[in-house]
């Protein structure tokens, strides 16, 4: 007696068809060389080298800061201070600073991390020599009573910010090759301390006290996550803050800053140092729990001074309200988080330099970002620093996505290595 088995059965008892087989090992993924390679019949091979979620969140960012950037200033063209301009022509120059930036982070995230640790003395002696050529007369471009820029024709650069990621990529350098005195204080510290010095003493004639608190941190980050004593890291902190409070103190219009953040709304504030402080505060009231809607924003038609750039916020918090404002703290957060991630995991591979660059970032990111939402929140006095990916300028994003390509770089090279390829 013979039987049969349909051709159907047999395939599905046999592990499928051929072809079946062939689509599900085509599925599977290859590692080639510690880089992981997938194929599906709608996506072609590619490279899962880095950090993707990361990448969408400064994407993200950046499309978010274009719409935010157009609508806070559209009114502009009706303020003579600027001149003859367009309804667009901010937003234009927004949209080209993140092109130009985006080609100045693929250049960045080709050169690998001991190349970096190489260039570092040589861009920090870079940003220097800008930071004094900024100062000399009808070479640096004076705005608001401050030196900062260097016209380039078609955009203005601030030395500033370059300035913040030369001191980034000094510092993790600096404490790679004085790991063994990381106890010795006095031996691990100075020399790191005479150098931001040199730049802070620079900074403060531009005046800048805004970047050269960002590069204070900044270094002192570096320093106490590569382990430095943590009594005297306190210390120098101490020290750090009295003499910010000294400078305060000593200077008639930094004072009468913080008075005015302490009463915005008197009658000695509310037209002079206050002002910017009292509409910002107006324009987050008025925006309640879920704003008046994009592009209602009253504050921005010329009543809220900056607001394309330090006040950025200020325009979300009328136009989106509350839950506008607390999205963007919380993705701040999140990208802050995940940066110190990847250094914490370089710093596992036993790639300190690496890691310490990315926490540096992290703690460059959030730092800035915590001190421009103070501002903004009324929580902190007024300070001219903008909010990272999302405030107009072209320096500021240019040096943010170069940054943040350093930190994919990182994140590529540890994926690499732990899929046992060689950097």
């Amino acid at each position: 007696m013979s039987t049969s088995v349909k051709p159907g059965l047999l395939q599905r008892l046999l592990g499928g068809s051929r072809k079946e087989q062939a689509e599900s090992v085509d599925r599977l993924p290859v590692r080639i060389g510690g880089m992981e390679l997938r194929r599906t019949a709608a996506v072609p091979a590619r490279v899962l080298g880095f950090d993707q979620s990361l990448l969408w969140v400064v994407v993200l960012l950046l499309a978010f800061s274009v719409v935010m950037v157009y609508s806070a200033s559209i009114a502009m063209q009706d303020n003579p201070r600027f001149g003859h301009i367009t309804a667009t022509t901010f937003v234009v120059r927004h949209v080209a600073a993140i092109a130009v930036g985006f080609v100045a982070a693929l250049l960045a995230f080709q050169i690998s991390m001991d190349t970096w640790e190489r260039l570092a003395p040589w861009l920090f002696i870079a940003s220097i020599a800008l930071l004094v050529v900024v100062l000399i007369p009808h070479v640096g471009t004076v705005v608001n009573g401050a030196r900062r820029w260097l016209s380039l024709g078609v955009m203005n650069f601030q030395p500033s910010e370059l300035a913040k990621f030369a001191v980034l990529i000094y510092a993790a350098g600096y404490m790679v090759r004085r790991l063994e005195m990381k106890e010795r204080f006095f031996r691990a510290v100075l020399p790191m301390a005479a150098a931001v010095a040199i730049v802070g003493g620079l900074l403060l004639a531009e005046p800048d006290m805004g970047a050269f608190m960002v590069i204070a941190v900044i270094a002192m980050g570096i320093l106490f996550l590569g382990g430095v004593n943590a009594r005297m890291f306190f210390l120098i902190a101490l020290i750090l803050v009295a003499a910010f409070a000294l400078m305060i103190w000593t200077s008639p219009w930094r004072r009468e800053r913080i008075f005015a953040y302490l009463d915005p709304f008197s009658e000695d504030h509310a037209l002079g140092k206050g002002y910017q402080l009292s509409h910002a505060l107006i324009a987050i009231g008025r925006g309640e729990v879920f704003g008046v809607g994009l592009g209602g924003s009253v504050e921005k038609l010329n009543w809220l001074p900056e607001a394309h750039t330090d006040f950025l916020l200020a325009v979300i918090g009328e136009e989106f309200g509350l839950v506008g404002v607390l999205t963007l703290i919380v993705a701040f957060l999140w990208l802050t988080r995940r940066i110190m991630l990847i250094g914490r995991q370089a710093i596992a591979l036993d790639r300190v330099f690496s890691g310490l660059v990315a926490e540096g970032v992290a703690v460059w990111v959030g730092f800035q970002a915590f001190i421009n939402v103070g501002v903004n929140l009324g929580a902190l006095p007024t300070k001219g620093l903008t909010l990272p990916l999302m405030s107009y300028g072209g320096s500021a994003i240019l040096m943010n996505l170069v940054a943040l390509a350093v930190v994919l770089r990182v994140d590529y090279e540890n994926k690499l290595l732990m899929r046992g390829g060689r950097v």
